[in-house]
């Protein structure tokens, strides 16, 4: 009998997929047997050492360096999809940015910046992606907990992931008789380089870790085994759902 979570063989085109969330998720992926592209745009350094890595254990993992939220960068994505010339069996949608301030801070540049990698780009490398996609293939969106709990200096980002939630929904339920599962994980607080540069990041950390039943932090490599589950058969019925990765804090008052 065929193993219902295997994604062996399976091909996987990965948003933001060298570093963090993105960065697990590409080599939990490639370590099952599937073959990953993972697209990142600024730290080669991260990039390269995520291939180097992928090499020397003989995994198939491949770079696609492009701004997924401009036209130049998604017509490089385009390239390496055409070039491909085969079918993909699905996407990650890691990719994200945004800034930490006060509401009364916030610009329409801020959004701009934030939806369009956040929310928009999801959309355009999901119609790239379209014509090569199987019947069976999967979507899996990484949002955040801040898309429906207010989190200090996060509004922006929070209702990007928001909108996240609800465009991946949408879509769901539109592609679901072409063969396509969209689904969306909502991780609690993971201990990546991204709370380096938020303000009392280690200070809020500290605080999730007292307020969570589990005790500790999720890690990314947990968030990693939620993606290839929705990535597999084992999920076979999970459509248009939102799997929450908190260690339960999100139960507590």
């Amino acid at each position: 009998m065929a193993n219902p979570f295997s994604i062996e063989g399976k091909r996987f085109f990965i948003t933001g997929g060298t570093r963090g969330i993105g960065r697990a998720i590409s080599l939990r992926f490639a370590r099952a047997g599937a073959s990953v592209f993972a697209n990142y745009v600024r730290d080669e350094k991260s990039a390269l050492q995520l291939k180097g890595e992928a090499e020397a254990e003989g995994l198939s993992l491949e770079l696609c360096r492009a701004d997924i939220t401009s036209p130049k960068g998604l017509q490089r994505v385009k390239e390496v999809i055409d070039r491909e010339g085969t079918a993909f069996d699905g996407m990650i949608h890691c990719a994200a940015t945004g800034v930490h301030k006060p509401i009364e801070e916030l610009t329409p540049r801020h959004f701009e910046w934030t939806f369009s990698l956040n929310v928009a780009s999801f959309l355009e490398i999901f119609k790239l992606l379209r014509t090569r996609l199987t019947g069976g293939s999967t979507v899996v969106a990484i949002s955040s907990m801040g898309a429906v709990f207010a989190v200090p200096n996060y509004a922006l980002i929070g209702s990007s992931k928001a909108s996240l939630e609800s465009i991946a929904r949408s879509m769901a339920a539109e592609y679901a008789n072409q063969g396509i599962r969209i689904n969306v994980i909502r991780p609690g607080s993971v201990l990546t380089d991204v709370w380096k540069v938020i303000p009392d990041g280690e200070a809020r950390l500290n605080e999730t870790r007292s307020r969570t039943p589990l005790g500790r932090l999720v890690t990314s490599d947990e968030v990693a085994c939620a993606a290839q589950f929705l990535c597999s058969q084992a999920s076979s019925g999970m459509i248009g759902h939102t799997l929450v990765i908190d260690g339960g804090k999100s139960i507590i008052e």
